[in-house]
């Protein structure tokens, strides 16, 4: 840890950053707490273990799990659908043979029962990309660039004018998360003022992410009870907007849906579908790209001196956040996908069947994949490589929103302030679960 961060941090609050692993022995991936130093035990793990098999933790009973951590290995996953299928896709074929939801799996959502008729495999998953999303939060996404401006500048406002109050400015609170927040409601073309629901229910999907154990993510019954309890409104909300909008569209991206008529499948789409990937929006819209510029303005205050470089050199910004999401992936780890058949990683046998966990952080600190991989470099060639967003068809279809997003945030951040640093009282712990997500972070800013 930084010295003038380990500085900030009262005697109490340094105690609770200890137990750093120190060994492979030491390493547990999604025992509580381990959020804290998941960066040391990569390092153990890219030395000792790059495959780390978890005993009995895999899909099916008596199967195992995989833990992979090297670049290479996660890259040629994620690129090839036939070899290493998505866990989904297994869900998704039973429920097709069966003809219903199955009724044992109590935790089934919109976007899983809209998969199943939009994109149950990979030619109509690149097709609803192609059709349904991108128009919206794919390379079109500059449509936005107006309408997320004055979100930044609203938000900017408030922070600068807390700052002539004399007001600790929270950066997560105040900024990082609501911009997100914003943004989605306004491209699905939902009201502002509603934003307090979104955030009920953006909060209640990514639960198990968050409070889940092991790396399967597993709520207990009362945990998945109260998912959805608070889900329990989401539908109807969806329901009743499509209704309005089927009815009177305007320029949203449900509007849009409303009205579309998908190719792949020669027909409009239904209002469960629209729920679906309305669902899927505000899973993938909120938490990552908070998570990514709180991170950023982090690293930022680590680095004295790195924000006024930002300042005089705007172009950098680009490589900044990019560099941002390698060294603090938003998703630090997922486990997503089945070996169809039997493979080999650094040399360990993972059998047909086997689970895999892809560590998206500890890839994107991989030594043999970047140079100086703990380092923010400005100028760091092709930054765009790394796998924050994953690869191939199934990378994440909202990746484009999220970079339009930060780079207006940290354009116009650099036009508002002369300086940041970390203000006193702050602990830099992260929530649970798999996400890199700090709770808050105080900052002392200085107006331009």
């Amino acid at each position: 840890m930084p010295q003038q961060l380990a500085d900030s941090l009262s005697q109490g609050e340094a105690v609770l950053q200890g137990h750093a692993p120190r060994s492979l022995e030491d390493v547990d991936l999604f025992a509580p707490g381990a959020q804290e130093h998941w960066y040391e035990a990569y390092a153990i793990l890219h030395e000792q273990a790059p495959v780390l098999r978890l005993p009995g933790e895999g899909l099916t009973p008596g199967s195992d799990a995989f833990v992979l951590t090297r670049y290479a290995d996660i890259k040629r996953v994620v690129r090839d659908w036939d070899r290493f299928p998505p866990t989904l896709s297994l869900l998704v074929e039973q429920i097709q043979a069966s003809g219903e939801m199955p009724t044992h799996i109590p935790d089934l959502d919109a976007m899983i029962a809209s998969i199943v008729t939009l994109r149950p495999d990979p030619d109509l998953w690149r097709a609803h990309r192609k059709e349904l999303t991108d128009p919206w939060v794919g390379p079109g996404c500059t449509r936005h660039a107006g309408m997320i401006g004055r979100h930044v500048d609203d938000l900017i406002a408030g922070m600068l004018a807390k700052v002539k109050r004399g007001e600790p400015v929270d950066f997560v609170a105040d900024f990082a998360r609501p911009l997100p927040q914003r943004t989605m409601a306004d491209v699905l073309g939902f009201p502002l003022e509603d934003i307090p629901r979104l955030e009920q229910w953006g909060n209640a999907q990514v639960m198990s992410y968050v409070h889940g154990t092991t790396h399967k993510n597993i709520l207990t019954p009362e945990q998945t009870a109260e998912k959805f309890r608070l889900l329990a409104g989401m539908k109807e909300y969806v329901a009743e907007q499509t209704r309005a909008k089927r009815a009177a569209p305007k320029d949203d991206m449900v509007s849009f849906l409303t009205q579309v008529e998908y190719q792949a499948l020669g027909r409009k789409l239904t209002d469960d579908e629209i729920n679906g990937v309305v669902y899927a929006m505000v899973i993938g819209g909120l938490e990552t790209t908070q998570y990514a510029i709180a991170e950023q303005a982090q690293l930022l205050c680590e680095r004295p001196g790195m924000f006024h470089e930002l300042r005089g050199d705007r172009a950098a910004i680009r490589t900044f956040i990019e560099e941002g999401m390698r060294l603090r992936s938003p998703t630090q780890g997922l486990s997503t996908r089945i070996c169809a058949q039997d493979e080999v990683f650094q040399g360990v046998k993972v059998p047909a069947g086997s689970m895999l966990h892809l560590r998206w952080a500890a890839a994107n600190i991989d030594p043999q994949e970047f140079d100086d991989p703990l380092d923010l470099k400005l100028g760091r060639k092709a930054a765009t490589r790394h796998l924050a967003f994953s690869q191939g068809p199934r990378s994440c279809p909202g990746s484009n929103l999220s970079r339009l997003e930060q780079m207006i945030a940290w354009e116009r951040l650099c036009d508002a302030f002369d300086d940041m640093a970390c203000a006193p009282g702050n602990d830099f712990r992260h929530q649970g679960g798999i996400m890199l997500g700090i709770h808050r972070l105080l900052l002392n800013l200085t107006p331009a």
